[in-house]
């Protein structure tokens, strides 16, 4: 089986190669003229590409391969330069860098603002060709990330490589010494400024750096709501038909359709996954004094940090007021990622390595994982990260 693998490789690959090719000439065959702003990325691209010569793929951008529309570059141009001028007020901190509440929409961008940008950035790039190779190169664990970031966009996993030019760009404001964890400090630092699908496409090493940190969670019978089925297994519910004769214990749910896991987190990294349905579910976590009885709302008034779906388009963060996000962003298997320490709890959609939301607090109270359905035929299921030699089929629950 792997022989054919193999045998289809080189031709695949030639294959997305020539359609890649065939759609630079077409746009060069159209005779499109790049206006001054899409040109000042693609040489902005080139000159950063001489001080991270040992990665290519900033060549796809100022090659003319990968063109970004004129509002995204006058975007880019605006947010880079602000977090320039925000660096130097507070330099080597990350958290003193402009949220994306401070940038400014296309909409509200004049061209006097963009000239202002550009000669921010131009005077940046003088200062970067004075320092030596070695002091801006970014190091490998960032060369790795960005090696798939062409990779993904090549197989038009990602639209564009702006995702690319942000950590390079980061990388090189950063300067820091300890250059190992480079990819995790960008990841958290745009989720903390972009709570709403901050990266459409998580690179695999830093994928693997947030499954590194998978955890053991089953579901906590005792605050399970009697309605639910929860499988011998304790990670598989749905609900069923009847309501079960059980005590009534001040931590069991007694209104909404939910249950807990049993382990609680204080501290640390932790992440797992669900499998969830098309129509209606909530994850996330649930603090620990939090009132479970009733019907009362499931929101961060409550002590609840939840994403919900509801009649299968309506995806939100349950804030207060709640926050409605894309149906673009709806998943069908959920990755909750936690760190305790650094105050962020994410949702991934996992089949796409794609952000979906982070809710960024100082978490105090001792946090268990939240899991919530109202379907009756289609199980909720909490699976453990697979890894390369795990079986992806798992055997189906048997109810009794």
């Amino acid at each position: 089986m792997m022989q054919c693998f193999h045998f289809m490789a080189k031709p695949t690959k030639n294959l997305a190669a020539k359609i890649k090719e065939s759609q630079k000439k077409t746009k060069k065959d159209k005779g499109e003229l790049l206006d001054e702003d899409q040109l000042f990325v693609l040489d902005l691209a080139r000159e950063l590409s001489r001080v991270c010569q040992r990665s290519s793929v900033l060549e796809h951008i100022w090659n003319e391969d990968d063109i970004w529309s004129t509002p995204l570059c006058r975007v880019f141009i605006l947010q880079w330069a602000l977090m320039l001028e925000s660096k130097q007020k507070k330099p080597m901190k990350t958290d003193g860098w402009p949220a994306m509440e401070e940038w400014k929409q296309p909409d509200m961008i004049n061209d006097q603002d963009v000239l202002q940008a550009k000669n921010m950035i131009l005077n940046w790039i003088k200062d970067l060709r004075a320092q030596p190779e070695q002091s801006v190169w970014p190091g490998e664990p960032v060369a790795k990330v960005l090696e798939d970031l062409q990779s993904a966009w090549r197989w038009g996993r990602v639209p564009n490589l702006l995702t690319a030019m942000e950590l390079v760009m980061w990388t090189l404001m950063l300067q820091q010494p300890e250059k190992d964890n480079i990819p995790q400090q960008w990841l958290m630092w745009k989720q903390r400024t972009q709570n709403i699908g901050a990266i459409s496409y998580i690179p695999q090493p830093v994928w693997d750096w947030i499954s590194d940190a998978a955890v053991e969670v089953t579901l906590d019978l005792d605050s399970a709501n009697p309605d639910l089925l929860i499988c011998s297994d304790e990670k598989r519910m749905r609900c069923g038909f009847e309501r079960k004769d059980v005590p009534n214990y001040h931590q069991r749910f007694d209104g909404w359709w939910c249950a807990v896991g049993v382990q609680g987190f204080g501290s640390g990294r932790h992440y797992w996954e669900v499998e969830v349905g098309e129509r209606d579910w909530r994850l996330g976590v649930a603090k620990e004094p939090s009132l479970r009885k009733g019907f009362k709302s499931l929101n961060t008034n409550t002590g609840y940090l939840t994403l919900r779906l509801e009649r299968g388009t309506e995806l939100k963060a349950l804030t207060v007021p709640f926050t409605a996000l894309p149906q673009g962003l709806i998943p069908r298997k959920v990755g909750i990622y936690l760190d305790y320490d650094q105050g962020q709890l994410s949702f991934y959609d996992v089949d796409k390595h794609l952000h979906i939301y982070t809710y960024n607090e100082s978490f105090t109270d001792k946090l268990f994982p939240l899991f919530g359905t109202v379907e009756i035929l289609k199980d909720l299921v909490i699976r453990a990260p697979p890894d390369k030699t795990q079986c992806l089929w798992s055997s189906s629950c048997l109810w009794s």
